[in-house]
């Protein structure tokens, strides 16, 4: 009984918190930059906790087209050059940290950071913060490196209302788990994926442990995996950027997929680089900036 009213009082709190927030962004953003670019930072609420958060500000009047860019596991390359040239496109670009990663609170999971990015869309979404960011709700863009790749495919999927998707070595959380298999193999899975989660870095992300995390991903392998949504975007353009890394192959995989499933806006592109296109920024930016002009040409700056 006293945890349950712990937690409504918290989640009554980070609401009050939001919400004061907002009534101060409302306030603020048309005394401080006018039509300039800028960066607006905040918290978004997402199931009782609040995400870190901020947007690049395109400049102009709008109604600007926007990014939701989505970092990966755990999250060391945020690619917020991209985000900074993406923004000087003309689009305004939202970057977030999920629940139990990089100082957000609450505890970390993949289901957690499916439901944080359909929080982050739905903010943007609503009337106030579109007003105060200068954005078109209409049309946003999802971009995902790594993890975030997965991200992007789970909140597209399941959103018919996103018009884009960008991967940058997408990671198929579920796509690279084999099934079926037996117990031995099983537990010798959860073992290989908690390696490999531990070698990634757990630092960053609290409220969850290497072992968790590989339960789960083999729990929910076939509703997530990449193979599973081709349906549900087989009809909007994507993007999917590769690298010389272990997620080339599915990633291609996938656009071979959708391609035969009759998405003729499938846009492919292999770079000789790294997971984190240590050497290959300028292509990589460029390669997003020549695909997002295709997908929502943004509004006039005059």
């Amino acid at each position: 009984m006293v945890a349950t009213y712990l937690g409504v009082e918290q989640s009554f709190k980070a609401m009050l918190r939001q919400r004061i927030a907002v009534a101060i962004l409302c306030m603020l953003a048309p005394l401080s930059f006018g039509q300039r670019a800028s960066m607006q930072s905040f918290q978004i609420p997402s199931h009782g906790a609040l995400l870190n958060a901020f947007v690049y500000v395109a400049a102009g009047p709008g109604p600007h087209p926007a990014v939701v860019l989505l970092h990966g596991f755990p999250g060391n390359e945020r690619n917020l050059d991209l985000a900074q040239d993406i923004r000087s496109a003309g689009w305004d670009v939202l970057y977030f940290d999920y629940r139990g990663s990089w100082g957000s609170l609450g505890d970390f999971s993949f289901s957690h950071g499916i439901e944080d990015t359909a929080a982050a869309i739905d903010y943007l979404r609503s009337a106030p913060m579109a007003r105060i960011l200068r954005l078109d709700p209409s049309r946003i863009v999802l971009i995902g490196h790594s993890l975030g790749g997965f991200m992007a495919v789970q909140a597209a999927a399941a959103d018919p209302g996103i018009v884009g998707v960008g991967l940058i070595s997408a990671a198929d959380v579920g796509g690279r788990i084999a099934r079926p298999f037996t117990r031995d193999q099983e537990q010798a899975t959860i073992k290989a994926l908690s390696a490999a989660y531990d070698r990634d870095g757990m630092e960053p992300l609290s409220g969850c442990s290497p072992e968790g995390l590989a339960h789960e991903a083999i729990a929910n392998a076939t509703q997530w995996s990449f193979t599973n949504k081709v349906g549900a975007l087989k009809t909007r353009p994507l993007l999917i950027v590769t690298s010389e890394d272990a997620y080339a192959r599915g990633d291609q995989a996938f656009a071979a997929a959708l391609r035969r499933a009759g998405n003729s806006r499938v846009a492919t592109l292999h770079l000789p680089t790294d997971h984190a296109y240590s050497d290959q920024r300028g292509p990589l930016s460029s390669a997003f900036l020549r695909w997002l002009a295709t997908v929502a040409p943004p509004a006039a700056t005059h």
